[in-house]
């Protein structure tokens, strides 16, 4: 038998995972800028240009599935460090295809979106440190500690989308930030691997402790209280045999998808409809991003002691109205503050969702986030190309682009219902 020492503490735990997640999430930032670069130089359509804004989003969101599951067998450090080794190709691959002769991009349209695919995987490490630090904490730090964890996590497409615009592209260009991203990816990669802990129970099943004396070493030494139950596939199976798990995945389409897709979308929003330059443009979508980040970490706590359902039902109330201000809003300055408003819904919405996972899927908690997360997040593919059809010329003006808000309101209103279901369940959790 090993050495049966337990390293690091929740608070450390939560500070890798909050690494890896920024380090692997930040990626999704280039994308943006890009698709604008590419509609430019190579004269993609509104229909490929949707495609590039989303395609990191589906790797991100589908990978979320079997990454988070693996967590109930190898405690989160191998999935993330495989999920940031994966974007660090994708990024190198589009490095690679864009320091080309801007000519020849069209017929590197199918290698763009590959290696789009690949960057996204990045996106995948949130459901895997959300697992992790579920692990580490008590139900009743679950809301703050992963307000905490995704709220900070979320903030890295905003802050490099702004040093993207205002910084990187005009000093380095677009191939040269992407190199020059590539660098930092493997810093973080490098920090993560020497700060992120797995929790007890995982660190004293690799030191050879059978799972009853490890989970019982973990529970009186270290005070853990969630534990994996079976294999991979039990815990997906488990998990998805719960209706709450889908009614939960389809709010976080609307929350985390939404604001997935929005991320992406809106520096060609603000950009095209409006008329603004590049790095305007990129400032305010920096805004809404860093802005939903805040929110989400702010309001974690909140739903510790309000509960989550009744923290999600006024988030979700909050994005329809956000939604409604968009696809009603002619004005750069009355769209802006459309746009903070849906940031304070996604950012409270998104805490409060993994706040009722542990509380409502109890016996297969990884399993739950991975199709909560993965299948959320799908929406960050699934909206923007659904704007995207809204789109005629996809020029200065077009009428399209505040019309396609209004699937976020939908989105709203068909998840404040789903709310509705959750809300019996998630008060006898609390009780």
């Amino acid at each position: 038998m090993g050495d049966t020492r337990v390293a690091g503490t929740p608070a450390r735990g939560l500070a890798g995972a909050t690494l890896g997640f920024f380090i692997g999430f930040a990626a999704v930032s280039l994308f943006g800028p890009t698709v604008r670069y590419l509609q430019e130089a190579a004269g993609f359509g509104p229909v490929q240009a949707g495609l590039l804004v989303s395609i990191p989003s589906l790797t991100g969101s589908l990978l979320r599935i079997p990454f988070s599951a693996l967590v109930d067998t190898t405690g989160g450090r191998k999935p993330f460090l495989v999920l940031l080794g994966l974007s660090a190709a994708g990024l190198a691959g589009l490095w690679f295809l864009l320091s080309g002769d801007p000519a020849g991009l069209p017929g590197r349209f199918p290698g763009l979106l590959v290696f789009g695919a690949l960057g996204g995987c990045g996106i995948a490490t949130f459901s895997v440190g959300i697992s992790q630090t579920s692990y580490w904490y008590p139900q009743r730090m679950q809301g703050a500690a992963l307000g905490v964890y995704a709220g900070l996590g979320n903030l890295a497409p905003g802050i490099f989308a702004f040093l993207l615009s205002a910084l990187s592209l005009p000093l380095l260009g677009l191939s040269g930030s992407y190199l020059a991203w590539l660098g930092i990816l493997a810093a973080g990669t490098a920090g993560y691997a020497l700060l992120g802990r797995n929790a007890p129970y995982f660190q004293l099943r690799s030191s050879g402790l059978g799972p009853e004396e490890a989970a019982r070493r973990a529970r009186e030494d270290h005070g853990q209280e969630l534990f994996p139950r079976g294999s991979v596939r039990e815990s997906l199976a488990a998990s998805a045999s719960e209706w709450r798990t889908w009614a939960l995945t389809g709010i976080y389409f609307t929350t985390f998808g939404g604001f997935l897709a929005l991320t992406a979308w809106l520096p060609k929003y603000w950009g095209s409809y409006f008329g603004l330059s590049l790095g305007a443009a990129g400032s305010l979508a920096a805004l809404f991003s860093v802005s939903a980040s805040l929110f989400r970490a702010a309001t974690g706590g909140v739903s510790d002691r309000l509960g989550g359902a009744r923290t999600l039902a006024l988030a979700l109330g909050v994005i329809v109205l956000g939604s409604a201000g968009l696809a009603l809003s002619g004005s750069a300055v009355l769209s802006a503050a459309a746009s903070l408003v849906l940031a304070l819904g996604m950012g409270a919405g998104n805490a409060a969702t993994f706040k009722l996972v542990p509380q409502l899927v109890p016996r297969a908690v990884s399993g739950a986030v991975g199709w909560v997360g993965g299948l959320g997040a799908f929406g960050g593919f699934l909206i923007p190309n659904g704007l995207a059809l809204f789109l005629g010329t996809g020029g200065r003006g077009d009428p399209g682009y505040a019309r396609g808000f209004w699937i976020l309101v939908l989105l709203g209103l068909a998840s404040l219902g789903l709310v509705r279901t959750l809300a019996p369940g998630a008060a006898r959790e609390r009780s």
